[in-house]
């Protein structure tokens, strides 16, 4: 009888996975990772309308940046939390103070007009959970399917945040035209409350034991510790993280700041930087549409770092587009090039780490994107000011593309593949 039962075993665990788009405990992951997303876009819209509504710009704009400090300094420490706590309960954690927190929020504007010190709170609590949240999120993807699929869930994941961006900030603006900031907040609790139902009934794999035993053996500084030792060390994420960190320097100053400056430079006003910002948007969708649709590309950790290097040649060429149509085609290129490059990074990420160590090796990844790449972005207003949009693309465009060449000199990247 026992024979039968590890022959069943057996089979079982050699069966092919479902593919992740077919899978229904995938799309509840991604239909909760959706709710949720389109839920911060929705309170962010409704934090900047109540923050200038309520003080001058000088202090709207505190106010909504006043949640990236928490985000930035804490989110190394969520890593941590999420591998010794197990990344579902820290996202349903963190999705239910996040949701309660805006829906308390929501109900004091409805009886009151209590001014700028609760939407800083707010905006504080926001960037605390999220510390924990976000790295919690990047390691849910490997306990939910096999690594064949992770790039397909990479694609997936890419889709629901453009669909995010497409969808929520017309939702936001129309809750605040509907009632004002209570009732777009309130909007934002509900969307975000969707989420919490999906995430319980997502089934999530046990990590082998011996990590998880490890995991609790160490104290949290350890853990810490080791995290950043393991990813130092290792061949690829190492490397990889680098090229990503260099990648987000040269390319978030000049799609934020400097498109900007380069529309109002160039006479295209604000719609057509909505036009531009659109055809990034789209290129960036077709590339998670075709993983979403691939699964896998072969020899990706090439692909990664080669799509690095037209895409940031594309950002310098944005900058010497003759009219606004060729500004747009240009920006699908970028969306396209450094869309693929993010998402296949992103895979090698979740494929190349030891599950247990999943929540800080995507806690640095963010606080590389989030924390160190924003920097770029006064560095980059003041150097237009002196130099022009050219010269300052320019140098945007050769960090981008340093990136992508670190990656392709490190051996461990060049040949990393994806699960098959």
């Amino acid at each position: 009888m026992s024979d039968l039962t590890d022959i069943a075993a057996r089979l079982a665990h050699t069966a092919p996975e479902r593919p992740a788009h077919r899978d229904p405990n995938v799309l509840r992951w991604v239909g909760a990772y959706t709710a949720s997303m389109v839920g911060d876009m929705v309170f962010f819209l409704a934090l900047s309308w109540a923050a200038v509504q309520n003080g001058t710009p000088a202090q709207a704009g505190l106010v909504t940046a006043v949640s990236a400090v928490p985000r930035a300094l804490l989110m190394l420490g969520g890593g941590v939390v999420a591998d010794r706590l197990g990344p579902r309960r820290v996202v349903i954690g963190s999705d239910t103070v996040r949701c309660v927190t805006v829906l308390a929020v929501a109900a004091v504007l409805f009886a009151a007009d209590p001014g700028l010190w609760l939407l800083a709170l707010l905006a504080v609590v926001f960037g605390t959970v999220d510390a924990v949240f976000m790295p919690a999120v990047g390691a849910l993807p490997a306990r939910i399917t096999g690594k064949d699929q992770l790039a397909r869930v990479q694609g997936m994941r890419g889709l629901a945040i453009r669909f995010a961006a497409v969808v929520g900030a017309p939702l936001g603006g129309l809750g605040v035209a509907v009632g004002g900031a209570a009732e777009a907040f309130a909007f934002a609790g509900l969307l975000i409350a969707v989420s919490v139902p999906l995430l319980i009934s997502v089934r999530m794999r046990d990590l082998p034991a011996d990590d998880a035993s490890a995991a609790r053996e160490t104290t949290a500084w350890r853990d810490l510790v080791g995290g950043l030792r393991y990813v130092r060390r290792h061949r690829v994420l190492g490397p990889l993280m680098v090229a990503i960190a260099l990648g987000d320097l040269g390319f978030v100053g000049p799609l934020n700041v400097g498109l900007t400056l380069l529309a109002d430079e160039r006479g295209w006003g604000a719609s057509g930087m909505g036009w531009v910002l659109a055809g990034f948007g789209t290129g960036a969708g077709v590339a998670a549409l075709l993983l979403t649709v691939r699964g896998r590309l072969p020899r990706a950790g090439c692909v990664a770092a080669g799509s690095i290097i037209p895409g940031a040649a594309a950002i310098a060429a944005l900058a010497h587009a003759p009219g606004l149509p060729v500004a747009v085609g240009t920006a699908v290129l970028v969306g396209l090039l450094t869309g693929l490059s993010g998402a296949m990074c992103g895979a090698l990420l979740q494929t190349q780490s030891d599950p247990a160590y999943l929540g800080r090796v995507t806690a640095v990844g963010g606080i590389v994107s989030l924390g160190i790449a924003p920097l770029s972005m006064p560095l980059s207003a003041a150097a237009i000011g002196v130099w022009g949009t050219g010269p300052v693309f320019a140098v945007s465009a050769a960090v981008c593309g340093l990136g992508g060449v670190v990656a392709l000199c490190a051996p461990g990247v060049r040949r990393a593949e994806l699960p098959k």
